[in-house]
């Protein structure tokens, strides 16, 4: 039975697992920034689901993600602004990951470094144009430009990056075993 409303149904019931996945992982945090932000692996399961299920169906499970991530995360912002774009952008662009979608292992990795790039570039731009009046010292460093504030201070979304790259290829031969996508 391999209709297509078999294939929308498996992705969308595979979509909503995977982001209570993500926001399951969220919790689990192996760094925290002091004004938000954090180091873990809520990126791994929209990186895996895009790669599986392509571009479209990686940016809606990220947007869904970022939604639910504000809502239930404890979502720190300081406007309508930095909700959309340090949680609805940036998590939205996780889904780039899906440009990986039907290129093997390289796809994974390709995908997964395209969108923790994706979402480090929202949390950036929204930190410099919104966040920026608030910096300070950072790592020891004195801050007198918000984009470089920004860019150190959004460093953890890159950690997570290549934690997330590397869980994703330890996760390939599991994922070889799944039924095959649309």
């Amino acid at each position: 039975m391999n209709t297509k409303s078999h294939f929308t149904t498996r992705m969308l019931t595979e979509g909503a697992l995977m982001v209570a996945a993500a926001e399951a992982l969220g919790y689990i945090k192996l760094w925290h920034m002091p004004e938000g932000g954090s180091i873990s692996l809520m990126m791994l399961p929209i990186v895996l689901y895009a790669v599986r299920w392509g571009l479209g169906g990686g940016l809606l499970a990220g947007c869904a993600l970022g939604v639910i991530d504000f809502m239930l995360g404890g979502g720190i912002a300081i406007g309508w602004q930095s909700i959309l774009g340090d949680y609805v952008i940036a998590c939205t662009l996780i889904g780039l990951a899906g440009v990986g979608h039907k290129r093997g292992t390289a796809g994974v990795v390709l995908g997964s470094i395209v969108g923790c790039l994706g979402r480090y570039a929202a949390v950036w731009v929204t930190g410099a144009t919104l966040w920026g009046e608030y910096m300070y010292d950072i790592y020891g460093l004195p801050m007198t430009n918000e984009w470089v504030y920004s860019a150190l201070y959004n460093l953890p979304v890159l950690v997570s990056g290549a934690l997330t790259t590397v869980a994703a290829v330890a996760l390939i031969p599991a994922m070889k075993k799944l039924p095959k996508a649309a």
